[in-house]
């Protein structure tokens, strides 16, 4: 590969350009001629380094022409109604208000941490706001939880029995914890 063309090769180049011959030809031409190995890219980019090779300068006919470029205000204006007459319109909604969930199916006695007792439950209330006290739930415990039933399943995310969908007999099993030795 050659990165310099001699004078020669270069005025070659120009009388084939002058012919009308495509690139291809003009390399194959050339090399037959000084005995050389310029591709067609070689001879393009020759050409135009040399102020010859233009908009008005031949194509190679091996080379197939480009597509027509497609209209591009007609396409937008396409996009535009289908995607304006396709897309569901989506619903404005309002933000609910913050809801600070509590077990629905309990009323907790409000006990303070020293009037709890053992077997209380303690789920805390209140705190949320600066100054306001902490309070504990203070209904009897779940065994083997801080917690009473309704708080207990409201912590761990699990629906007491007596309220679980139907399901299948075998997954309404009870299970216990067994400590392994």
């Amino acid at each position: 590969m050659q990165s310099s063309w001699p004078s020669k090769h270069s005025q070659a180049l120009r009388e084939y350009l002058e012919k009308g011959l495509p690139y291809s030809e003009i390399a194959d031409a050339i090399n037959r001629r000084f005995n050389t190995a310029y591709s067609r890219s070689a001879t393009i980019g020759r050409a135009r380094r040399m102020g010859l090779a233009g908009a008005e300068q031949p194509e190679d006919p091996e080379r197939p022409k480009s597509a027509p470029q497609p209209n591009l205000a007609r396409l937008n204006k396409l996009r535009a109604r289908l995607f304006t007459d396709f897309r569901p319109q989506r619903q404005i909604l309002k933000r609910a208000a913050e809801l600070h969930l509590r077990c629905v199916g309990i009323v907790p006695r409000h006990l303070s941490l020293i009037e709890l007792e053992e077997g209380d439950c303690r789920y805390p209330y209140g705190g949320d706001m600066e100054g306001e006290p902490i309070t504990f739930c203070g209904h009897p415990r779940r065994e083997g939880s801080s917690y009473c039933t309704s708080h207990f399943h409201l912590t761990n995310g699990v629906a007491p029995i007596d309220r679980a969908p139907a399901v299948n007999p075998a997954s309404r099993a009870r299970l216990r914890l067994v400590t392994a030795a």
